[in-house]
């Protein structure tokens, strides 16, 4: 239960490793108060503890300390101090989902005290329809403070390890600044840390040399079906990292039984992730022959990432003969089950057995690994054997 895994981990954190809290009293947290006065049993702090789940969790609670039950932008602060950060962020999806979205973000204080995370904005995107336009301005705030920590986060890695791709079967021992391989040289030199300097002084930087290859095409087809929500919103903030890589030229496709292309939206992640329209239906077939005619459209080195648990609800002989087509044309593809933070997919193994065989890797990712996928797919390494490895 939800509430006993707030209640009761929430309350390790406030008490302490050495707290003398007893057994009752975390009794009391987690179903309410039942029968006792709270200024007999429970600190300050416990009860500010109690009446924060009370205002979320009363239904399922014996009892409780909060004689009022809202939800507002002082309790989204307050619970912030009293909990650490993965149970506030499940207490917030309960109340996004148990008060409903639009009343929640129609609050003015709402934004500056919500810990805005992939799941909850995917929830934020299947609801777009029905907010306000108070609610629509303060959901898009959410959504772009969210891009713009994914895009802080993993940029760099991910420009890094794909712009010029390098070429691993040569090293450089005096790399001018665009060629030194920083993954490489960080590695080779940790004898070399200075614990009072609090860093790595090189003995040897370590260069590849860059392919002179023309820019590749990279197509995302996303599956926007509601298993795939989480997986579509890092699929639109990484793919608008990607649009700006000039040895890439990258296009985003969404799809469920219709197909979308929303390539134009890559300068602006926030208004390409409102482009899309989460749930319904999947027609995989569909988003393989438009990405067909894109590889018909200009000749040149063209890689597919199909993000998708493969659930096709159009006839599955249709779908292979499409990724058939698209080998014969010397496209690189492969599928990607789950972009998210766990990378463990549920999918349909029945699909994701005849791709194999046809030589077309499926495997779950994770964010963070996102950019050395990439880099390995356009750098040509086998990608089932560096799935595996990982």
């Amino acid at each position: 239960m939800h509430l006993w895994s707030c209640g009761y981990i929430g309350l390790s954190v406030v008490a302490g490793p050495n707290s003398n809290i007893n057994r009752k009293i975390r009794w009391k947290l987690a179903l309410g108060q039942v029968d006792e006065p709270a200024d007999q049993q429970l600190s300050l702090q416990e009860r500010q503890t109690d009446q924060a789940l009370d205002r979320l969790y009363s239904s399922d609670r014996q009892g409780g300390l909060a004689t009022k039950r809202v939800i507002s932008a002082k309790w989204m602060a307050e619970i912030k101090s009293l909990f650490p950060t993965p149970i506030v962020r499940v207490m917030q999806k309960d109340a996004l989902e148990k008060f409903g979205i639009r009343k929640l973000l129609n609050q003015p204080d709402f934004l500056e005290e919500i810990e805005p995370d992939v799941g909850m904005i995917a929830t934020i995107l299947s609801a777009k329809e029905s907010l306000s336009p108070i609610a629509l301005l303060t959901a898009k705030q959410l959504v772009a403070r969210l891009s713009r920590q994914v895009q802080q986060k993993l940029r760099f890695k991910l420009i890094s390890r794909i712009h010029g791709v390098r070429d691993h079967r040569f090293k450089l021992k005096n790399p001018r600044l665009g060629e030194i391989d920083w993954h490489l040289t960080i590695k080779s030199n940790l004898k070399h840390f200075q614990p009072s300097l609090q860093t790595i002084i090189p003995e040897t930087i370590i260069g590849r040399p860059h392919r002179k290859n023309q820019a590749k095409k990279l197509i995302l087809l996303v599956d926007q079906s509601a298993s795939m929500a989480e997986s579509y919103v890092y699929a639109g903030i990484l793919g608008s990292i990607m649009a700006t890589i000039d040895s890439l030229k990258t296009h985003l496709i969404v799809f469920d039984t219709e197909v979308v292309d929303l390539t134009e939206y890559l300068s602006d992640p926030v208004e390409l992730l409102f482009k899309g329209q989460l749930g319904g239906g999947t027609n995989i077939y569909k988003a393989l022959k438009y990405a067909l005619n894109l590889v018909f459209a200009e000749s040149r080195e063209t890689y597919i990432i199909l993000i998708s648990d493969l659930f096709e609800g159009g006839p599955i002989s249709l779908f292979l003969d499409a990724a058939r087509e698209l080998i014969s044309h010397k496209v690189q593809l492969f599928s990607l089950l789950a972009l998210d933070d766990l990378g463990v997919p549920a999918y349909d193994k029945e699909v994701a057995k005849p791709l194999a065989e046809m030589g077309i890797p499926c495997f779950g990712c994770t964010p963070d690994l996102f950019p050395d996928v990439m880099a390995a797919a356009l750098n040509g390494d086998d990608l089932t054997r560096f799935a595996s490895s990982r």
